[in-house]
């Protein structure tokens, strides 16, 4: 079951308040499992690659969904990514990434945390998907979960053509709190006000960086972290 969101903003009188931002990380927080495997599936099905890629994205997948977030593995899924949409064009990528979002990722979902992210929009905070995804996905997921907006990896393109090559760094780990406390600067948003979800040790930076965090279906290192500290837990399921 999700757990309502209390809002413990402080009012600030005739100014308006600050704005509150909850971030939200994709696989095996938003979603069941790894959103890049299926994106990579619809590449197949579309030719972008061959019958090897997609087993070697399945047994990622299928390993990420049994113990959790490694590393190392999520980098070589990451790199194969960045290959497969080398030469093809930022039209092509939107329409793949509808198509996925439409045909796997919906019925993927974990409703509880679904529900948090929109507990929060019905008391007037933002909330951002943060994601080591391509951007131009997570950017299709919050459009379509009707949420604020969505930080992904950034692939750069030419001319409307991608190259292959990231621009920027991956967005994981550390990055990622790099680019939330970026985010909640701009926006003028307090970090002791914002939240954070995630189910990955690799989000700690994420999660010690707001003011409020739940850890969602966290793989053993996090959950023993998560313990020690006395931070919730949900336990999220499609």
């Amino acid at each position: 079951m999700s757990t309502p969101v209390t809002d413990d903003t402080p009012d600030t009188g005739s100014r308006a308040p600050a704005p509150v931002i909850a971030f939200f990380d994709v696989d095996n927080t938003l979603m069941r499992g790894a959103s890049i495997y299926h994106l990579g599936r619809a590449a197949w099905r579309r030719g972008f690659v061959g019958w090897r890629d997609i087993v070697r994205f399945g047994w990622h997948q299928a390993r990420f969904i049994a113990v959790g977030e490694n590393q190392k593995h999520q980098l070589t899924v990451r790199d194969r990514a960045l290959e497969l949409v080398a030469g093809h064009t930022e039209a092509e990528l939107a329409l793949l990434a509808a198509e996925t979002y439409d045909d796997r990722v919906v019925h993927l979902l974990l409703p509880d945390t679904v529900a948090l992210a929109h507990d929060h929009l019905a008391r007037g905070h933002e909330v951002w998907l943060i994601t080591a995804t391509p951007e131009g996905f997570a950017t299709i997921m919050a459009e379509r979960l009707g949420l604020t907006g969505a930080i992904g990896s950034r692939i750069e393109s030419i001319d409307g053509v991608f190259t292959g090559r990231l621009l920027g760094p991956v967005m994981h780990g550390a990055h990622k709190a790099d680019a939330a406390a970026l985010l909640a600067a701009e926006k003028g948003a307090r970090l002791a006000d914002c939240w954070a979800y995630s189910d990955s040790r690799n989000d700690i930076p994420l999660l010690e960086l707001v003011g409020h965090r739940t850890v969602v279906n966290p793989d053993a290192a996090l959950e023993r972290y998560a313990r020690a500290r006395g931070w919730p837990q949900l336990r999220a399921r499609p």
